[in-house]
């Protein structure tokens, strides 16, 4: 990496920075982790290091000790409801931080603390907002990525992520990094909504950075303890792409139609069933069309909506849902005479016309009226303590 005083002497000031590590239970790792920082930061870079704690085990304690013998400030700061998860952490690590660049890193030692101030240097000289430390350039590796399953995932969801955000992470090589450095002034704390460990991936969708630089690091093994990626992460991650792609009203307008399409499955299925063993095609309809309805919530709730399901109980948000959907129903006929009498419509353009116009309001009815958004961030924000280590 070189010497690190040569890289401070390249950070124009104000260079301050300050690293943010989410732990969860990772005691065995910090007390290295901090003393590996303490030999790469240069002392004419003005460092904090703030831990965004969610642990069961005692590294709270351990960070307190270990940091006895670092030059720079070291604080913690304890969340007893992890929300949000390892991404939650990171932004209550940046709602706290007071430097013009902040650094998140993973505390098991697979980021390599000597590459901070190099993130630092290669954002100031570039000009660039948000500078990430890629796997995937020349110069990187990931070599500590254990086994073939794990790199075949890393590599399949970075397709994916770059596949669904073309334009926001373009100049992004390695979306799933979670060793960047970003100046504070880029962050918009309060727009971000994490979902898992992929921070780095809602920042650059939610907070598009002008500029983005990347610094080739090589991927290292764990220092101790095991990982957190499990197959319950993979899923939040996929929840989370979904919701980073459907931000927009036009996105989430079209993922309801498309769901809204699916539910004809389930309805043609139960009907055929229905109507086989003998009842009237029309009660028929009624009940198969209930089996769409819940099929529909169900995707909606876990595609579309799942972050703004907090404030109302599941049992009223089904209540209204069905409400909607059955209405529709009946309003589309009245449509449908309306179209046909007064405005002299044949009654194939009546008919696309009246779908047309109650997926419309039947998609305004649901987000205001069943997922109206939270008026108050007060209640998703986990409890916590904070103190200097």
């Amino acid at each position: 990496m070189g010497d690190p005083d040569l890289h401070a002497a390249e950070v124009a000031e104000p260079g301050a920075v300050t690293v943010i590590i989410p732990t969860f239970n990772e005691s065995a790792n910090v007390a290295e982790l901090l003393s590996r920082l303490t030999d790469s930061v240069p002392s004419r870079l003005p460092c904090e290091v703030v831990f965004v704690d969610d642990s069961t085990d005692d590294t709270p304690e351990v960070i307190g000790k270990a940091a006895q013998d670092c030059p720079f400030p070291v604080s913690v700061i304890h969340r007893d409801t992890p929300t949000g998860g390892l991404g939650g952490a990171v932004v209550e690590g940046i709602k706290a931080a007071g430097s013009d660049w902040i650094v998140v890193m993973d505390a098991d030692l697979q980021h390599p603390p000597a590459l901070v101030p190099e993130l630092v240097a290669a954002g100031e000289r570039s000009g660039a907002e948000l500078v990430v430390a890629s796997r995937y350039i020349r110069g990187g590796s990931r070599a500590g990525l254990a086994g073939g399953y794990r790199i075949a995932v890393s590599r399949g969801a970075t397709w994916l992520t770059k596949a669904l955000f073309p334009r926001r992470l373009h100049g992004i090589s390695d979306p799933m990094s979670g060793f960047f450095a970003i100046r504070r002034s880029a962050v918009t704390a309060d727009a971000l909504r994490p979902l898992g460990y992929k921070i780095l991936l809602e920042l650059a969708v939610r907070c598009r950075p002008e500029k983005v630089a990347e610094v080739p690091f090589v991927f290292q093994d764990r220092f101790a303890g095991e990982s957190k990626s499990t197959a319950k992460e993979g899923v939040r991650f996929l929840g989370h792409l979904s919701a980073l792609r459907t931000s927009s009203p036009l996105a989430r307008m079209l993922a309801f139609g498309l769901i809204g399409l699916t539910g004809f499955v389930p309805n043609l299925v139960v009907l055929s069933f229905l109507t086989s063993a003998g009842m009237h095609f029309l009660p028929a309809e009624v009940v198969a069309n209930q089996f769409g309805v819940v099929w529909n919530f169900l995707l909606i709730e876990v595609l579309l909506f799942r972050d703004r399901r907090a404030h109302r109980h599941w049992v009223d948000r089904v209540g209204r849902f069905a409400l909607l959907a059955n209405a529709d129903l009946l309003l589309r006929i009245p449509l449908i005479a309306l179209f046909v009498g007064q405005f002299q419509l044949a009654v194939l353009p009546a008919t696309t016309l009246a779908l047309l116009t109650t997926f419309v309001l039947r998609f305004a009815a649901t987000e205001a009226l069943v997922y109206l958004p939270r008026r108050s961030s007060r209640s998703s924000r986990g409890s916590r303590t904070e103190r200097t280590a």
